[in-house]
């Protein structure tokens, strides 16, 4: 079994999986030795949705109120909330979070930051806030398109820790993904 960090994980195509124990049971990694280190995360995603929908959302005509200002407010507490969804994070004390929505041809680009100062990293805290900004914006519209589609949900940057920094552009460029 490798180690990482002060846990033992299961080998996966020699990859080492720190959720899971030698006989592949989930566990929580324990970070208690690891020492607390300022750590950022960028996640993007997207949604498309019809002609109809975006002129609803563009010129304020949706009935429930603004969905951009809401899957906003709704992104920032889910990142606050995130180890209450995802059984296997830590709670942790976010300094900052960010979610902007862009405007594209077919929808919007949803971009998250988060940060804290912290014994593990914000990647699924921003995960989480695309996430749910997406589906809150899903929520509001449903009546007026259906058909909306969720996607490209992805970490594009993270900063801290051991692992150092990661940036989607450049290792995509190096065609590592």
């Amino acid at each position: 079994m490798a180690k990482t960090g002060n846990t033992t994980g299961a080998r996966v195509r020699g990859a080492t999986l720190s959720h899971v124990d030698r006989q592949g049971r989930v566990k929580m990694v324990d970070v208690g030795g690891k020492p607390v280190t300022n750590r950022e995360a960028v996640a993007r995603g997207e949604i498309t949705m019809s002609a109809l929908a975006l002129k609803a959302v563009r010129t304020g005509g949706v009935a429930k109120g603004d969905p951009l200002q809401t899957a906003r407010l709704a992104g920032i507490m889910a990142a606050k909330q995130t180890s209450v969804l995802i059984p296997l994070c830590h709670p942790l004390p976010l300094t900052y979070v960010s979610v902007e929505l862009t405007p594209t041809r077919r929808g919007y680009r949803i971009t998250s930051r988060v940060r804290t100062a912290a014994q593990t990293g914000v990647e699924m805290e921003a995960l989480t806030a695309v996430s749910v900004a997406a589906l809150t914006i899903y929520d509001m519209l449903k009546a007026i398109d259906k058909t909306m589609t969720i996607g490209d949900i992805c970490v594009v940057e993270k900063r801290g820790g051991r692992s150092g920094r990661y940036n989607q552009a450049r290792t995509t460029a190096r065609g590592k993904r």
